[in-house]
């Protein structure tokens, strides 16, 4: 999210109806109104908004054809509005706007957060201290989340009862099938073998759902996390399903995203994989984690699901930023690296 880019006819905005809408719901708002568009958020496409007083940044659905249950602004914006309160490192939420007739789709409005995107979890430039720093921020705002009373936060009914993964692992099928455009085989094992060997589930609670450090804001000159962004998949659940998609990076190539594997020790500053996990059950009261090999497939599992909504979408000329042909060519690799690790679990 950190560069804006010029918006293409396909992505323009009504200024007149948003503008209109912000003055009546965005306390404080005050025009006129310019936009720009953020060359992330792929999936919600993500807009900055400037009037002569403030930014504010809009999230929206695509507009045309989507999957039913994806694209859930209105769920991001229910958990930010019920975090905020908490002091919980979210932008503040400013309003939600269903009515598609406004600007063509459900979007909502919040803070602009001032600060720094980390990109690359090998934090280049950075010294071996501040990469530790900015990890065991990570680290800890995770906790800090799963930690969180989500019945205080008005987020009782934010998720369904019953196991998380089993409803993942259905919803995720169901998303593939919809989307489907070949066969893969690593798939259809992971669909087999998957619901049979599910987890038991043990403890409950806000799941981020993509968590990793490109989806925050660090502060300006400090190892400290000031937001979360991208809530689209949050909802109540196994938090282990968050910690191990977090760890997913320490058994991904340096690839100039979040992998480091290889690259950590005190040599670079950033913790082992031992460590991470140490300092997570310390700040959550875990005595410890189970075998990650079965979270680790279902997580590329989710992936592969998530990056073949996106393939659909290009078919359909619906996807909405230039990454994304160079994410469906990974595809295959993920599906693959999926059924790597159910053979390491036991499959």
């Amino acid at each position: 999210m950190v560069g804006t880019i010029a918006v293409g006819d396909k992505d323009r905005l009504d200024l007149d109806t948003l503008g209109a809408w912000m003055t009546a719901n965005v306390p404080g708002h005050a025009g006129p109104l310019t936009y720009a568009k953020f060359a992330g958020g792929q999936s919600n496409p993500t807009y900055r908004l400037d009037t002569p007083e403030r930014a504010y940044v809009l999230r929206r659905k695509p507009f045309g054809p989507i999957l039913p249950s994806a694209h859930a602004v209105d769920r991001e914006y229910r958990v930010i509005a019920g975090l905020h309160p908490t002091g919980f490192p979210v932008p503040q939420p400013y309003g939600l706007c269903e009515d598609a007739a406004v600007i063509g789709s459900a979007f909502y409005v919040m803070e602009m957060v001032e600060g720094r995107t980390i990109w690359d979890g090998a934090m280049p430039g950075a010294t071996p201290p501040e990469r530790t720093a900015h990890y065991e921020a990570m680290v800890d705002t995770l906790a800090a989340l799963h930690n969180t009373d989500y019945a205080a936060a008005g987020l009782e009914e934010y998720g369904k009862p019953g196991n998380y993964f089993e409803r993942q692992v259905g919803r995720w099928t169901k998303q593939y099938r919809a989307a489907e455009t070949e066969h893969m085989e690593s798939v259809e094992r992971l669909i087999e073998w998957l619901p049979r060997t599910l987890p038991e589930q043990t403890r409950t609670a806000i799941v981020h759902g993509d968590y990793r450090i490109d989806n925050m804001i660090f502060a300006p000159f400090e190892p400290k996390v000031i937001a979360v962004l991208d809530w689209e998949l949050s909802t109540l659940g196994d938090p282990l399903a968050d910690f191990s998609y977090l760890l997913m990076s320490w058994v991904t190539e340096p690839e100039g995203r979040s992998g480091v594997l290889g690259m950590t020790g005190p040599r670079t500053g950033i913790p082992t994989i031992e460590q991470v996990v140490e300092r997570y059950c310390a700040a959550t009261g875990r005595d410890g984690v189970p075998d990650l090999n079965w979270y680790f497939a279902y997580n590329l599992f989710r992936l592969t699901g998530i990056v073949q909504g996106i393939k659909k979408r290009i078919i359909d000329g619906t996807a909405s930023s230039a990454q994304a042909e160079k994410t469906v060519a990974k595809i295959h690799g993920l599906a693959d690296a999926a059924w790597g690790f159910a053979v390491k679990a036991g499959a």
